[in-house]
């Protein structure tokens, strides 16, 4: 297997149109990396240089510490795995699986032989002689995967793979891709907009936007302690609340309903300083009287296990609070504790915790 590296890669398109712009990263050797970000913020772009299917403009890619930048995709030793695919419908399982080894001129035995194996790991070996008409869509998804895996990559690419699938199936093919990884032990690139497939497949997220990363880092931690504001309410559903506040002194903000308190050794900000205060929906508790900030709930969904509470906090936007189904939650005042209160900059989004 073998490490991904991009040094300051860009994407320009005819008439100056900058796709991706400038992006930096190492994926290490056997990691599992999702690229994620909303629709048109260069993701796939992205991933379809590192696979040779779009030129780079500018910058490096190196696969294994070999510069690919004009290696054919054949050469570069990577499989991609498509959402829409991408299998020969006129041929068996059986032989799409087997379609690339035959082309390299591997020996009919051990293409059998990967085959097989590969089967068996996806449970498609009953499928083989099938024609992909024949097949789910999670079956079809299974055969791309296969095909992908007798070829022996040094990468897996994957191309917003789950996207075409029901809301359960696509559940299970995550776990699937999820559980062959941890057997393949392949360095693995992902491409989604889907937060929870970012989340619980990733060693590693980068969200993008706008052609640029945003953050790289753990799923808990990018969750947990975004570097913006549009980290903060990409990653996460429901979304942060964002209020709007003036920093009053340092650990207290000014908001349309009152004061919160913040940690000042966390973030830091000056007086007088424009900044918006984020906290979670699962952050967020409902106070006793003379604590918090007043709250003014107007739509209570019901989603079993929990509720959410959607109101007014003074004139601050809607916010967003999540309680238990069964947790009392007569209070009109809520609050959060310091550890659980986050800080932008109101001009450029940027969180201003302390490096």
């Amino acid at each position: 297997m073998a490490a991904v590296e991009l040094q300051d890669v860009r994407k320009v398109y005819a008439g100056g149109v900058e796709a991706v712009k400038g992006v930096t990263l190492t994926m290490r050797d056997g990691s599992f990396t999702v690229l994620l970000g909303p629709s048109g913020c260069g993701k796939s772009t992205l991933l379809r240089m590192i696979a040779g299917l779009e030129t780079i403009s500018s910058g490096t890619a190196s696969i294994g510490g070999r510069v690919v930048n004009e290696v054919e995709p054949a050469e570069r030793d990577i499989a991609m795995v498509f959402q829409n695919y991408a299998l020969y419908p006129h041929m068996s399982v059986y032989d799409n699986m087997a379609y690339g080894l035959r082309n390299r001129g591997v020996a009919k035995d051990e293409i059998e032989k990967r085959v097989a194996e590969a089967a068996h790991m996806l449970a498609i070996d009953t499928f083989l002689k099938r024609k992909p008409r024949e097949l789910s869509g999670g079956q079809r998804q299974r055969v791309a995967m296969g095909r992908a895996i007798v070829r022996e990559p040094q990468v897996f690419l994957f191309d917003e793979p789950l996207s075409n699938l029901d809301a359960k199936l696509r559940v299970t093919m995550r776990i699937e891709i999820r559980k062959l990884h941890n057997r393949l032990k392949a360095t693995s690139i992902f491409v989604t907009h889907d937060q929870v497939e970012a989340m619980t497949l990733a060693d590693t997220v980068v969200v993008m936007n706008a052609g640029r990363v945003e953050q790289v880092g753990a799923p808990t931690d990018v969750y947990r302690n975004p570097a913006s504001k549009f980290v903060a309410t990409f990653i996460g559903s429901p979304a942060m609340n964002l209020i709007p506040a003036t920093i009053a002194e340092p650990g207290v903000a000014t908001t349309p309903a009152g004061p919160i308190r913040y940690d000042a050794n966390v973030f830091r900000a000056s007086a007088g300083q424009k900044v918006q205060i984020g906290i979670r929906p699962e952050d967020i508790r409902f106070a006793g009287e003379g604590e918090g900030v007043p709250f003014a709930p107007d739509l209570v969904e019901e989603l079993g296990a929990t509720r959410l509470f959607h109101g007014r906090v003074g004139d601050a936007p809607l916010v967003v609070a999540m309680a238990a189904a069964d947790a009392r939650t007569a209070s009109t005042r809520i609050s959060a504790d310091l550890a659980n209160v986050h800080v932008f900059a109101d001009d450029d989004g940027k969180s201003l915790r302390a490096a």
